[in-house]
């Protein structure tokens, strides 16, 4: 009887554990069916975590405020001049035809060369603009989200993989604690005979093995002595290294520079960037023709000269993420974005850390441990049959 409830212990925390995380899309018929656990409130705990990173672990405008505009230019420099070049020859190409075609190659080539050597200080100043004003065109938490959401299988393991541990930990416990449990059976059976105590301790095993594992994972959050031992919650205890991995899964596969140019060219705010930069673009190019601006309207009308300023501004979005790619290298290393979360989490309460795992299990938990009583009353009515039999 202790090694069956032993058995029924490590079961029970396999499947809860695995009912956490599995399967990521619900499988089933109608409302009979099952969907894990995190990838079903995606959503809820994303945002509680995401929540809690962008208020405790980071803040967007000390992070973007490591980004050296002169640096971000000089990086740039290649692809810049070839956008600039490839957007002066097709507005030339649109605007004035005629006028272009009549220029002669070095000339042609010599205008160029004036448009481009405005090009990086145009890109110091938008630097410049959008750091000092980055909530403004970025919503980082909402870009987290939307990630986390998209891609479920990212979101388990953001959980999955900081809380290894803590899932070995529940899973083997089970083995010890319902272990002592089946001893409490076998005496419960030498005096009673009944059969009813396989299926209830079975049901008694895999509820109580569930909750206790899941509390002694949190609880207490401070090292206390309990007779002759100290216990701290493992995830309390693991701080450091738990703060290594979530910085690094963080660092790695959502606060990526990739993915920040992703939520800004269509997250929410998107528009305010496109303003900005439609703004300096136009700018810029009435400040390359100040002198031949009468001219020039006159040659193509107002009308004509304004959309060729919103072309340009167009043109340089479109052309924004494939020239933003040579950069990703020097931001990743400038936002350091890993070894900032990992000094933010040493410094955040118990409470405030516990949030990193613990909403992955408070809302649901009394389904895993139910879904572990069931099981633990089943396998006792296996073992009546066996006796019977």
């Amino acid at each position: 009887m202790p090694f069956v409830a032993a058995v029924i212990g490590y079961v029970t925390k396999r499947v809860a554990i695995e009912m956490m995380y599995r399967p990521v899309e619900f499988k089933g018929f109608w409302l009979i069916g099952w969907q894990g656990v995190i990838p079903r409130n995606a959503h809820r705990m994303a945002s509680v975590a995401m929540e809690l990173l962008t208020t405790n672990l980071i803040r967007p405008k000390e992070i973007f405020a490591r980004l050296d505009p002169q640096r971000v230019a000089e990086e740039l420099r290649e692809p810049l001049l070839r956008a600039v070049e490839d957007i002066t020859r097709e507005l030339m190409a649109e605007y004035q035809p005629q006028i272009w075609e009549m220029l002669p190659a070095q000339a042609q080539q010599r205008l160029i060369r004036q448009v481009q050597a405005d090009a990086p200080k145009l890109v110091e100043k938008l630097m410049r603009e959008i750091a000092g004003n980055i909530e403004e065109v970025l919503d980082v938490r909402d870009m987290a989200v939307r990630n986390l959401v998209r891609d479920k299988a990212l979101l388990n393991r953001l959980i999955r993989d900081v809380a290894q541990p803590e899932m070995r930990f529940i899973a083997h416990s089970g083995i010890y604690f319902g272990f002592v449990i089946g001893l409490v059976q076998l005496g419960a059976w030498a005096l009673t005979h009944s059969p009813w105590i396989m299926p209830i301790f079975g049901g008694l095993t895999g509820w109580l093995t569930d909750w206790l594992a899941l509390k002694m994972i949190f609880f207490p959050r401070e090292p206390r002595k309990f007779l002759f031992f100290t216990w701290q919650g493992m995830f309390q205890r693991r701080r450091m290294e738990v703060a290594h991995d979530y910085g690094d899964l963080i660092a790695r596969e959502v606060l990526t520079v990739q993915n920040v140019l992703e939520a800004v060219l269509t997250g929410p705010k998107s528009d305010r960037l496109f303003t900005l930069i439609q703004r300096e673009v136009q700018r810029a190019i009435d400040a390359q023709i100040s002198i031949a601006k009468p001219l020039v309207v006159l040659t193509v009308g107002s009308r004509r000269y304004q959309e060729m300023k919103l072309l340009a501004a167009k043109r340089a979005i479109e052309l924004l993420p494939t020239t933003v790619k040579h950069v990703e290298d020097y931001a990743s290393n400038a936002l350091d974005v890993r070894n900032t979360i990992i000094t933010q989490m040493q410094q955040l309460t118990p409470i405030q850390y516990e949030g990193l795992l613990r909403p992955a299990f408070r809302q649901d938990e009394w389904k895993l441990i139910a879904v572990g009583a069931v099981i633990g009353f089943l396998v006792g009515e296996l073992q009546v049959l066996l006796l019977l039999h």
